[in-house]
């Protein structure tokens, strides 16, 4: 029987049990034998990264052609405006070619972790929260979408996978999904 176990990935860790000297990696929290990463959270982001075991549901989950949905919290440089949001709803334009659709709203901030680092302030540009909802997984597309519409991600934190959510996890926290389902996070 196959195991997945929930992990918030903290800002600055790779996606991976290996890594360069110094650098951080999943090694340092999860200490299970056999699981490997169903899809990728680039070093800069954050939040909930799914393991297993089971090379086929790594692949269902990871693969785009399963159009699994990842939602985003992220934050943006600027006063996001309703033509960029509308923008990232229909495909942005990048140089790997068009986004799929995804769903987006602007979003109040909402109550995380401190960020270590935190995210930079700038005193005369403000900031804005938006989710968003993809459905394919390019090597860091929020991040590509927003900028390419003159809105940098300053901070994302992946808080869906599928059914799966982050919940009350915290960051370098990992429970595996049977733990997850009996606590109702």
């Amino acid at each position: 029987m196959s195991q997945l176990l929930l992990f918030n990935k903290p800002f600055g860790v790779l996606s991976q049990f290996t890594g360069k000297s110094g650098q951080r990696t999943l090694a340092q929290y999860i200490d299970c034998k056999g699981f490997y990463a169903a899809g990728r959270l680039d070093k800069d982001s954050e939040g909930l990264l799914l393991l297993t075991d089971d090379g086929k549901l790594q692949q269902q989950i990871a693969d785009p052609k399963f159009k699994t949905a990842k939602t985003y919290l992220a934050q943006v440089e600027g006063e996001i405006t309703d033509t960029a949001i509308f923008q990232l709803s229909k495909g942005v334009e990048l140089r790997d070619g068009i986004t799929w659709p995804a769903a987006v709203r602007l979003v109040d901030a909402p109550q995380l972790w401190q960020r270590d680092p935190p995210i930079r302030k700038r005193k005369n540009i403000a900031a804005s929260w938006i989710e968003l909802t993809i459905r394919e997984g390019r090597n860091r597309q929020v991040r590509r979408m927003t900028a390419n519409l003159g809105f940098p991600t300053l901070r994302l934190v992946r808080i869906s996978i599928g059914d799966w959510q982050l919940g009350s996890l915290e960051p370098g926290q990992w429970v595996s999904e049977e733990a997850f389902q009996a606590d109702g996070s």
